[in-house]
């Protein structure tokens, strides 16, 4: 067991540096780099195709759309909505790694993009654990899932820099309580930013749409 720790610290070690070179490369286009994770479910590809549809014209968008086979069904819905996308097959990885999003940026044409989205592959686990080169970590929640999940998954909503609870209109019928969700988040994470929307009906996605401008801004 003692031999194995140091393997761990290796890999991540040599992962991070790749996501240093990342961020460096997108610093120096003024890119700003969005990494989304969630659980199968929760809402990305929606949250995604909104942010799209609702920057289209105004600002050009970058998409990396990480998944476990080359079934790039995401990445199609982000073309559909307007953004220039690259699917990445993981190999069965249940996460994107610095070097897979190093290699998709070389099939992006760079100097055209202001926001750069990552769709990381969906699950509440491992993700968090590898560095990309992103500017913030963004956790999509959903109501369906639970309000139990900062509690259950604490490393994730520990880490990240912004939540989404997404699926609010469905409130009324799955019994989530908001209150709790958010005693959990903010226990993890202090001070937390975080929005209330849903996909679906459109309710609180100006706010979020507002703050990518701002966060897009103070770049140029």
């Amino acid at each position: 067991m003692s031999t194995r720790v140091p393997v761990v610290e290796r890999v991540l070690s040599a992962n991070d540096a790749v996501a240093a070179e990342v961020r460096a490369q997108l610093d120096g286009r003024g890119i700003f780099c969005v990494n989304l994770m969630a659980s199968p479910g929760a809402g990305k590809t929606s949250l995604i195709e909104r942010t799209v549809e609702a920057l289209k014209g105004e600002i050009a968008i970058g998409m990396i759309n990480g998944d476990t086979s080359a079934a790039a069904f995401d990445a199609e819905r982000s073309q559909r909505a307007g953004a220039v996308s690259v699917h990445v097959n993981t190999g069965g990885k249940c996460h994107l790694e610095a070097a897979m999003v190093r290699d998709a940026l070389s099939l992006l044409p760079l100097d055209e993009i202001r926001l750069l989205l990552i769709e990381n592959v969906g699950n509440l686990v491992c993700p968090m654990s590898w560095k990309l080169g992103a500017h913030v970590n963004v956790l999509i929640g959903s109501t369906p899932e639970g309000d139990d999940k900062p509690y259950k998954y604490p490393k994730m909503y520990a880490g990240v820099d912004v939540v989404v609870l997404n699926k609010i209109d469905l409130l009324p019928y799955v019994g989530f309580d908001c209150e709790r969700f958010l005693r959990g988040v903010e226990a993890l994470n202090p001070g937390l930013r975080h929005f209330r929307v849903s996909c679906r009906t459109g309710e609180g996605l100006e706010e979020w749409i507002a703050w990518l401008k701002q966060q897009i801004g103070a770049r140029r």
